[in-house]
């Protein structure tokens, strides 16, 4: 078989050069960190969210409607204050941590 009559994928893949074999490899590299770090930002977000209207959910003392109250007796200040102290440390690093994310992101891949 003559070599100017083989077509295709393979032998185009075989024919290629190593820049071009570099290009590709990089653009699939980068695609998926990029794609990565996309959704760790948004992950982060989203967990963000949560946590805040869990925080602001602890202020809500109605137990089972909203006009029935808890009763003082039954309110534990120790757990209410070091669960709404927690969330606040694990916002507080959530944010640092997208913020880090965030500027990463626009370093490497250019744009927000």
């Amino acid at each position: 078989m003559e070599e100017n009559t083989l077509s295709g994928a393979f032998i185009g893949s075989l024919k290629r050069n190593n820049k071009e074999i570099r290009e590709d490899r990089a653009a699939a590299i980068a695609e998926d960190a990029q794609l990565v770090y996309k959704r760790k930002i948004e992950d982060l977000e989203i967990s963000i969210r949560k946590m805040q209207r869990e925080q602001e959910n602890m202020l809500d003392l109605s137990p089972a409607t909203a006009h029935s109250l808890i009763l003082a007796s039954d309110f534990n200040c120790d757990d209410y204050v070091s669960k709404d102290i927690d969330l606040g440390i694990k916002i507080r690093q959530a944010e640092i941590t997208l913020e880090i994310a965030r500027q990463r992101y626009a370093y490497l891949f250019g744009g927000n």
